[in-house]
C-alpha cells in the first residue's frame, strides 16, 4: 500500500468514527440538541488533533530527533503562564471583558515572541544535542510552571477556579468560542508551511547536510517555530495542554508510512491524531461513561513511549 492509499485509508476511517461519534444514541426528540452539542465538540477535537500533531511532526524535524515535541520544551507551560498572569494583573473580569477571541490572539503573540528569543538562544549555537533540548525544556518548564502556581496562590479562590479549568486537557468542556479563529490558525500555518515542503524534507537530513544542499537552515526553522507556536496556542487555548500526544501520533506515523516527504508525513500524522482523539473521545463517553478521561489515558501511554523512546536511543 502505497503513501497515498494509507491516506485514503485513515481517511475512511476518521470519517467512519466521526459519522459514529454524531448519530450514536441520537432519536427524534433530542437530535436538534444532540447535534448542536457535537458538532462543535468533533470540530474542535479534530482541530486539536490536528493541531498537535502537525507542530510535532514540524519540531521534530527541525530538531533532527523522534522524541521531542514542543511540550518537552515548554510551551505548553508558557500558554498556562500567560492566561495565570492575565487573571492575575487584571482579574477575571477584564479577562472576560477582553473575549476569548483576543485573549487567543495575544497568546498567540506572546508565543511567537518566545519562540523567537527560543530560536536565538538554542538554534545559533553548534553542537547543540539532545541532553542540551531536553534540559533546556525541563528549566522553562519548570520556571514557567513555577511562577504560575506563585500566582495561583496569591489570587482570589474564584478567579483560581477560572484559571484551574484551563490546567488540564478536557474534551468534554472544549472552549468553541474560538472554533473559527482556531480554524482560520490551522489554515494559514498549512497554508504557509505548503510553501516550505520540500525544505523540511532536506531539513530532516540534518543542520549540516540540509545547509550543504543549499537550504536557508536558520530562516527556516524560525519561521516553523513561528508555525508551532501558533499551533501550540491553538491546541491547548481549545482544550487544554496535552504532553504526549504528539509523540505517539507522530511516531506511529513514521512507522505506518515509512517515507521521508513531509507532504504525506503531515497528513497522515494529522489523521492520526484526529482518529486517536474521536475515537479515544467516543470510547470515553459510549462505553466507559466518562469514567476514564481521555487525557489520562494518552499521557500514560505517551509518558511510558517517552521512556521506551529514551532507553532505545540509548543503546544507539
Amino acid at each position: 500500500m502505497n503513501s497515498k492509499k494509507k491516506i485514503y485509508f485513515l481517511s475512511i476511517l476518521l470519517l467512519i468514527l466521526i459519522t459514529l461519534f454524531l448519530i450514536i444514541g441520537l432519536n427524534s426528540k433530542n437530535w436538534q440538541y444532540a447535534l448542536s452539542r457535537r458538532i462543535p465538540k468533533i470540530i474542535a477535537i479534530i482541530l486539536t488533533g490536528s493541531s498537535i500533531a502537525f507542530s510535532s511532526m514540524i519540531f521534530q524535524t527541525i530538531t533532527n530527533n523522534n522524541i521531542l515535541t514542543p511540550s518537552v520544551l515548554g510551551l505548553d507551560s508558557l500558554y498556562m503562564f500567560f492566561q495565570t498572569f492575565i487573571v492575575f494583573v487584571f482579574g477575571s473580569n477584564n479577562l472576560a471583558k477582553i473575549g476569548n477571541n483576543f485573549n487567543f490572539i495575544l497568546s498567540v503573540v506572546f508565543m511567537v515572541i518566545f519562540s523567537i528569543i527560543l530560536f536565538k538562544i538554542l538554534f545559533k549555537k553548534e553542537g547543540t544535542d539532545i541532553f542540551f533540548l531536553l534540559l533546556l525544556g525541563l528549566v522553562c518548564g519548570t520556571f514557567f510552571q513555577s511562577l504560575s502556581s506563585f500566582m495561583q496562590v496569591l489570587i482570589d479562590p474564584n478567579e483560581f477556579s477560572i484559571v484551574q479549568n484551563k490546567m488540564f486537557a478536557s474534551f468534554n468542556n472544549v472552549n468553541t468560542n474560538i472554533l473559527w479563529l482556531a480554524l482560520v490558525g490551522i489554515f494559514l500555518a498549512i497554508v504557509y508551511t505548503y510553501k516550505n515542503l520540500n525544505s523540511l524534507d532536506v531539513l530532516s537530513l540534518g543542520r549540516d547536510n540540509a545547509i550543504n544542499l543549499g537550504v536557508d537552515y536558520d530562516g527556516t526553522v524560525k519561521k516553523m517555530l513561528i508555525v508551532i507556536s501558533i499551533l501550540v496556542s491553538v491546541s491547548t487555548a481549545l482544550v487544554g495542554p496535552i504532553t504526549f500526544l504528539g509523540l505517539l501520533v507522530v511516531n506511529i506515523t513514521r512507522e505506518f508510512f515509512k517515507t521521508y516527504k513531509h507532504k504525506y508525513l503531515i497528513i497522515g500524522s494529522m489523521l492520526v491524531s484526529s482518529i486517536a482523539l474521536v475515537g479515544g473521545q467516543l470510547l470515553a463517553e459510549r462505553v466507559t461513561n466518562f469514567s476514564t478521561p481521555i487525557s489520562v489515558i494518552i499521557n500514560f501511554a505517551g509518558g511510558t513511549y517517552f521512556i521506551f523512546l529514551l532507553l532505545k536511543e540509548s543503546k544507539i
